[in-house]
């Protein structure tokens, strides 16, 4: 996966607008000519935008004694630096599963499809405590409450969880349910009660045994 790179601004955003807008290779004497400035200067902005991938060093072709002036052009891509809508399209998302007639349902085998592509780690015994782990990984604050409970104080999708529960939340159960079934755990987890405190949400474990 591609880094997320950050967003380009002041001088440096004029070098690389000057290149996307070029229809050739320029030099590094053409774009200062360009936008007033001396030539150091862009040469200092071009090394973060090479170095960012952004802007690409051309060979240029030999036409007479001496060395050839260095050529650049933009990067033929779309532009990273921009903002990001994770949440817009989470929201999108969602709301299309709780106009579906089964959306729980459909919420909780997304979940498990997700959580069962969890690698396993360590013995099945500590099957729970790996959960702990991922869970933790995954921004939910989990701990550990006994042998039957996993208490989750923090939600990384809160905002969404609270507008739309019936989605959310079975996902959140799901995850569970597919990490313990893919890992050969000898516990699931039964049922998760979202907001069952103001801060906190209750996983509740079981043995597989006794869930069949």
């Amino acid at each position: 996966m591609s880094a997320i790179k950050e967003p380009v601004g002041g001088r440096r955003r004029d070098v690389l607008r000057v290149l996307k807008a070029a229809a050739a290779p320029m030099s590094i004497a053409a774009i200062a000519d360009e936008l007033g400035v001396h030539p150091n200067t862009v040469r200092f902005h071009l090394d973060s935008l090479l170095g960012d991938g952004r802007v690409e060093q051309v060979m240029p072709e030999r036409k007479g004694p001496g060395r050839p002036a260095l050529l650049f052009r933009a990067t033929r891509q779309m532009d990273r630096g921009g903002p990001r809508r994770y949440q817009l399209l989470a929201e999108i998302l969602a709301m299309g599963l709780t106009a579906d007639g089964d959306a729980p349902g459909r919420a909780l085998a997304a979940g498990r499809a997700w959580g069962r592509q969890l690698a396993p780690r360590g013995r099945a015994r500590e099957s729970v405590d790996h959960l702990v782990d991922v869970l933790d990984d995954l921004g939910f604050a989990p701990e550990r409450r006994g042998r039957k409970q996993i208490g989750l104080r923090h939600c990384p999708f809160l905002e969404l969880a609270e507008a739309r529960e019936s989605v959310v939340c079975p996902i959140h159960l799901g995850l569970m349910q597919g990490a313990l079934e893919n890992w050969s755990a000898p516990v699931t987890v039964e049922r998760l009660d979202a907001f069952a405190e103001p801060d906190l949400c209750l996983a509740h474990l079981t043995r597989q045994e006794a869930a069949r």
